[in-house]
């Protein structure tokens, strides 16, 4: 009955996690999957989380199934994130916003949408992005291109090249962008750069999917949004994608959410009646714990405070080891420069190893990153970071 079906390999970044749990090097360095360990090496539980999660547990309570869209106090919660607490938008009930498992549900619910309803449209990605934009949205009949983005040679980002890009495609197109802490590069735009995409996209009509799996990572909750309000501001329709795996290092709950910005009301209501209608098809509604937790953080002025402290808290932890990095590369390799590490934003680094680098730093140091040179700059520490260093010198050298 199944000798037909087709031999699936695993996920790359998945698989290595288990390559790296069973390498029985004593100095073994994870920087593939994108997850943010603490100075210790160790996957944190924030401290307004656990407060959530005491208020959560006392008493402990029924677990109902969830309305289709989540909790309101989750959803509220995504759209005052997004696009501003008392934003124009949200007052004129313009955004229709569900509560999804994780952000690939979001992605997953966003292209199952865009397949019914925009049947024409094609949808492009940044080269590199996530390997999943791809595979999530191909998995829904929805047909997939590339748009340029990233010059290996330069480490920069190819903007020129982009915008021209983008003034081919048709009407109603889809290009998936990342407001900040570009995956897997870390290079993203500037403000004005921002403001000449948009300009370009509301020219062609198209149709901005932003996914923000790490705001508060890049500069700050807000500047981080940058490019959502402003799309918001030149009344342009959009997809928004996001994640709380990473800023609430929630990664195992499944917290994200989808919002689409919609020209009136009577659209908005529409809108959320189809995504509502998705998410019945699929996995009905979605799971509670971590959207309660999301629902007393973001709802209680205290504990988002607290909450914003402790992003803003692993955000400079991670801007410091690139730091160190850098100064410990170019001390041990002064003819070269690592100034693009600094210049990237968020979890992840481009080191610009080969695929054969790559290889030398598992088989010889137990150091694991992407085969396509991303690195997982949180995984770095002050007990690992000059081995990882030395260790990259020395691949560069031979």
């Amino acid at each position: 009955m199944f000798r037909s079906v087709e031999y699936y390999a695993g996920d790359p970044i998945l698989g290595l996690m288990d390559k790296f749990s069973a390498d029985p090097n004593p100095n073994k360095v994870n920087l593939g999957i994108g997850i943010y360990y603490d100075e210790e090496g160790v996957l944190p539980v924030l401290d307004c989380v656990k407060t959530a999660e005491e208020r959560i547990a006392d008493p402990i309570s029924a677990r109902p199934y969830l309305p289709m869209a989540g909790l309101p106090g989750h959803r509220s919660a995504c759209q005052n994130l997004l696009f501003g607490k008392n934003a124009q938008v949200l007052t004129d009930g313009r955004v229709a916003t569900i509560a999804t498992l994780g952000g690939s549900g979001a992605l997953k619910v966003g292209a199952e949408f865009i397949h019914q309803w925009f049947p024409q449209s094609k949808y492009y990605v940044s080269d590199p992005t996530w390997s999943n934009h791809i595979a999530i949205f191909e998995g829904c009949d929805v047909e997939v291109g590339t748009y340029p983005y990233y010059d290996k040679a330069s480490s920069s980002i190819k903007f020129d090249e982009m915008i021209g890009f983008f003034e081919t495609l048709n009407k109603q197109d889809i290009v998936l962008l990342h407001p900040c802490c570009h995956n897997p590069t870390g290079m993203d735009l500037t403000k004005a750069q921002w403001d000449k995409v948009l300009e370009v996209i509301k020219q062609r009509e198209l149709i901005p999917f932003m996914d923000i799996a790490y705001q508060g990572f890049g500069e700050d909750m807000d500047s981080d949004a940058y490019a959502i309000r402003k799309a918001v501001d030149m009344d342009l329709i959009l997809f928004v994608s996001n994640s709380y795996s990473k800023n609430l290092s929630l990664y195992g709950e499944r917290v994200g959410g989808l919002s689409v910005v919609c020209p009136t009301v009577e659209e908005t209501e529409r809108v959320f009646g189809q995504l509502n209608f998705i998410v019945r098809r699929i996995y009905t509604s979605p799971p509670s714990h971590g959207g309660r937790v999301v629902d007393i953080v973001m709802n209680d002025d205290a504990l988002y405070q607290q909450w914003v402290s402790e992003v803003y808290g692993m955000r400079d932890r991670i801007k410091a080891m690139r730091l160190k990095l850098k100064s410990v590369l170019e001390s041990k390799l002064p003819e070269r420069s690592f100034d693009y590490i600094t210049r990237q934003n968020g979890m992840f680094s481009f080191t610009g190893l080969t695929v054969e680098q790559i290889e030398q730093l598992q088989t010889e140091f137990g150091i694991y990153m992407v085969s396509n040179s991303r690195m997982c700059v949180a995984g770095l520490n002050v007990n690992n970071i000059d081995y990882v260093a030395n260790a990259m010198v020395k691949v560069l050298k031979d």
